[in-house]
């Protein structure tokens, strides 16, 4: 079926509307946008139901389904939680503080860290035991860090500009998010242009943001690849942001035709307009060997595969390699317990585009793989091979591999385990560490030098490292020194409320086991069991009144929200 044909009118119009439009923006005030996300959070909150059902219908289950809870989480809620994000930095500028507190930036290491979460009183009770940390890059100053900070908003000169955000297809609010970002962080106005496979999305967004498309700041249009390599070469299009794959950054910047190559080794690009990218990886999920509890075992099972699960696997930033220790008795029993999860999870289908087909070549390169949905949720225990397609291509549906090395001790483990996510593992973006407080404690110096050696933009520490992108403050891309040339996981950060630069990486924590039993592991925290787990019996309701409680001033159904929480 051929596609129709490209038609630049309505593309045109929306570019000429927002270039008018544009100074004035530039020229709104702290207060005006303060306002204006104020305004958001109701929209939001009146909208959430339709825009997480949209979700669901379009992934083929119910809106009632209990996957239905990851729509409710990566759309509404996490719009809300950036909105409030950003509002609580504009906040602090308006009233004339500094936009980081005293004390949040400090040295270690012989690093610059920043504490950017929680950041709030309410997160300290609505994500108790979370916490996260902005490594700066080598050379850079504390004092640096706190005078680069929201630099826009501290005597910076906003000049007008119109971005183009060529959205995501998968995870709902990523579109809405990176229109904040550029809107927000950037001063730009933003043109956006829908992904074909979740085009559905766009009323929902128009509704919520339609104060800011009746001011003219922002367009929605919709189209494939024919019409984003029009608006990316477009005079009108003074940046671009892109999440999505290489493939799509590589078509914008050297073209696809004979020449493409010629152009990417003499680095001639079609466009150098400023661009940055978010292009997922093949992302690790690194177990440190240690003594666990059975309750351990489970509990960190349905994380890994909550990182795998959560939306079929069509995630930048799914777990997709499982590195685990060799000789460590519990390799095993964590296998087992995951795939007792893989078998008993409700049936769903993989809607992206081309999962079907990449998951048959999976099965078609591992004879030993285990299937435990039909030729979805695949499992491939042992893989040795280092060229193996599973380290090097992001298969973006439900295909899990494990890699055991070797390292008797945490440490030995440790140092293989960071080598080979460094040197074998395609991409940047995240990594998970799953490690027990009791293991660190004996091991500090292990799990210090693994974290600064890292080479990811995002680690989650005994939390799946998507979250990161959830939270608004903390920023989310790749670890910095990708080319345009060789673009890997992207360039660039979105999110970061505080405005930080020079970032290297986040490391977010959040408690090994819930409450009450990580009172008994050495990691006390009133933390119950995390709603967006695919294992949680009340996700989907818990997920619901978090999007109101984060949208309301008043919080007046956070007991509803505690009680739902404590009964998944």
């Amino acid at each position: 079926m051929n596609s129709p044909a490209l038609d630049p009118t309505t593309l045109d119009r929306a570019l000429r509307d927002l270039r008018r439009n544009a100074p004035s923006w530039a020229a709104a005030q702290p207060a005006e946008r303060i306002g204006l996300l104020e305004r958001l959070l109701p929209k939001i909150r009146d909208g959430a139901a339709g825009l997480a059902a949209a979700g669901a219908h379009a992934k083929g289950y119910t809106p009632h389904s209990p996957w239905a809870a990851e729509d409710w989480a990566g759309g509404p809620w996490a719009l809300a939680q950036h909105v409030t994000a950003r509002l609580h930095v504009l906040r602090r500028l308006a009233a004339g503080r500094e936009p980081l507190p005293a004390g949040a930036v400090h040295e270690r290491g012989g690093r610059t860290w920043v504490n950017v979460f929680p950041a709030t009183g309410r997160d300290r009770i609505l994500l108790g035991g979370y916490r996260a940390q902005v490594r700066m890059q080598d050379g850079i100053t504390p004092e640096q860090v706190r005078h680069r900070a929201a630099a826009p908003y501290r005597g910076g000169v906003q000049h007008p500009g119109v971005a183009l955000v060529l959205g995501a297809g998968n995870v709902a609010a990523l579109t809405a998010t990176d229109i904040l970002h550029k809107l927000h962080a950037d001063g730009q106005v933003v043109l956006a242009k829908m992904n074909p496979v979740n085009a559905y999305l766009r009323p929902h967004f128009e509704q919520i943001f339609a104060e800011y498309v009746q001011r003219g700041w922002l367009r929605f249009v919709d189209g494939g690849p024919a019409e984003g390599a029009y608006l990316a070469a477009h005079d009108d299009v003074d940046s671009l942001h892109i999440t999505g794959s290489d493939r799509t950054h590589d078509a914008i910047v050297w073209g696809t035709d004979d020449h493409a190559a010629r152009r990417r080794r003499e680095d001639t690009p079609l466009t150098d307009k400023p661009l940055t990218s978010e292009l997922g990886g093949v992302s690790p999920c690194i177990v440190v060997p240690g003594r666990w509890s059975r309750a351990d075992f489970r509990f960190q099972a349905a994380h890994i595969v909550t990182s795998k699960m959560n939306n079929s696997g069509h995630n930048c930033i799914a777990s997709q390699i499982l590195l685990l220790p060799r000789s460590w008795p519990g390799t095993d029993i964590l296998l087992a317990e995951i795939r007792r999860l893989l078998h008993a999870l409700p049936a769903r289908p993989d809607y992206y585009p081309g999962a079907h087909h990449r998951l048959q070549a999976v099965l078609a390169a591992h004879p030993e793989a285990e299937c435990h949905a039909d030729d979805s949720r695949i499992l491939v225990p042992d893989i040795t091979d280092p060229t193996d397609p599973l380290l090097t291509d992001e298969v973006f549906a439900s295909a899990l591999g494990v890699v055991r090395l070797p390292g008797e001790s945490p440490a030995h483990f440790l140092r293989h385990a960071v080598d080979f996510a460094n040197t074998v593992l395609t991409g940047t973006l995240g990594a998970t560490l799953i490690v027990h407080p009791r293991t660190e404690r004996t091991h500090p110096h292990a799990m210090h030098d693994a974290l600064a050696e890292l080479r990811y933009g995002t680690i989650g520490v005994n939390t799946w490292s998507g979250v990161n992108y959830l939270l608004g403050y903390t920023p989310w891309g790749a670890h910095p020194g990708h080319t345009r040339q060789a673009i890997g996981s992207g360039t660039g950060v979105v999110n970061n409320a505080f405005m930080l630069q020079d970032v290297e990486k986040t490391v977010l924590r959040a408690p090994f086991a819930p409450a009450p039993r990580g009172l008994f592991t050495g990691c006390p925290s009133l933390a119950p069991k995390p709603p967006y787990f695919v294992t949680h019996r009340t996700g989907r309701t818990t997920l619901k009144h978090l999007t109101h409680v984060t949208t309301a001033r008043h919080p007046v159904r956070l007991p509803a929200l505690l009680t739902s929480a404590l009964r998944g």
